[in-house]
């Protein structure tokens, strides 16, 4: 063989493996798995305004190969154009499906939140799901233009957040989350709701109100419309409410502490200057001492039409309450619980 055969020969056979060689590096680039992580997903959050060697050290403990992420990141122009948000990245997905996932697949999430008993602690339960960190939640929700042009206070403005599951983006704003929560209460009190608020005289703010009072009664779900027809018909014979509930609620107001448990209301409680206490202030408070569950809010709209004013927990069954239409039938119930919880050692 002439050595210009040996040539093309050496030559194309160098060829052939510079082209298998390219060939594998695309292959593997773009269709091999490069997932190292065991479960069927993982989750990539990727904050509002990252660069992406941020990107970078969020997923490489994702990746088996990062080198070839890289490579094809550049190629697709990734680099200079990365999205925030929240991306699922499925086991087996190859580099191409990675990049395409969280350039443009942002999913979102399921946000929950209940028994919050301010504002406060809303933004701060909000801020452990959600981008945007508690001070800017918290600002968003008690935003003075906002409140006023939606007809809320700062007291009432904790009734506007139903609790709930909601589907909302991880990177969304504080704004838009709290404007998104305004839609779904305006799309709570849809006609029969508003109907039924002004059948029994109270406004939809009054409503909620109330309903955290008596949620704050009774766990239980099915004894909530009778505790509401209680407070319905002291309202309606002009009475104090005299909840309980909302005396522990001043006395964590006025002492700006509400990581304090309280077990018994004391005399010298009652005696609390508060709009929130109702041995001392008529009619349902300014706002809501706790945030109502939906079954609450629904029990003071459907409450139970009865001859009862009094109630006081039930030592006999626990978690219930005896119901009492006369001062003096409730006074005997209430010493037998005063008794017992007496026994119990209970002071505060």
């Amino acid at each position: 063989m002439s050595n210009l055969k040996k040539v093309i020969l050496a030559t194309l056979i160098l060829g052939l493996v510079l082209m298998g060689g390219f060939a594998y590096y695309v292959y593997r680039t773009l269709f091999l798995d490069n997932t190292a992580f065991l479960n069927t997903e993982a989750h990539l959050y990727i904050a509002t305004g990252s660069n992406f060697q941020q990107v970078l050290e969020d997923i490489g403990p994702l990746l088996k190969n990062e080198e070839s992420f890289i490579a094809l990141a550049k190629r697709k122009g990734y680099i200079g154009n990365v999205k925030s948000g929240h991306f699922l990245l499925k086991k087996g997905m190859n580099n191409n499906d990675i990049i395409n996932t969280i350039r443009s697949k942002n999913s979102p999430i399921l946000v929950k939140f209940n028994n919050q008993e301010r504002l406060e602690d809303l933004a701060g339960q909000l801020a452990g799901q959600i981008e945007p960190d508690s001070l800017s939640i918290l600002n968003a929700l008690k935003d003075s233009a906002f409140l006023t042009q939606n007809a809320f206070t700062t007291q009432n403005a904790l009734g506007m957040y139903l609790p709930n599951t909601y589907e909302v983006y991880w990177n969304t704003s504080a704004t838009n989350f709290r404007d998104k929560m305004l839609k779904e209460y305006q799309r709570f009190w849809n006609e029969t709701r508003k109907a039924k608020a002004k059948q029994i005289g109270l406004s939809e703010t009054q409503v909620i109100s109330l309903a955290a009072i008596v949620q704050k009664e009774t766990a239980k779900v099915e004894e909530r419309a009778r505790v509401a027809g209680v407070y319905l018909n002291r309202i309606k014979a002009g009475m104090y409410l005299q909840a309980d509930p909302t005396v522990i609620y001043a006395k964590k107001l006025v002492e700006d502490d509400f990581e304090q448990t309280i077990k018994r209301v004391l005399y010298k409680d009652l005696e609390i200057d508060s709009p929130y206490n109702t041995y001392k202030y008529a009619g349902v408070p300014p706002g809501p001492i706790a945030m109502p569950d939906i079954s609450s809010i629904d029990a003071v709209l459907n409450a139970e039409q009865h001859d009862y004013y009094y109630f006081v927990a039930d030592v006999n069954r626990f978690g219930y309450h005896k119901f009492a239409k006369t001062l003096a039938q409730h006074n005997a119930n209430k010493a037998e619980y005063v008794r017992w919880i007496s026994g119990q050692g209970v002071q505060r």
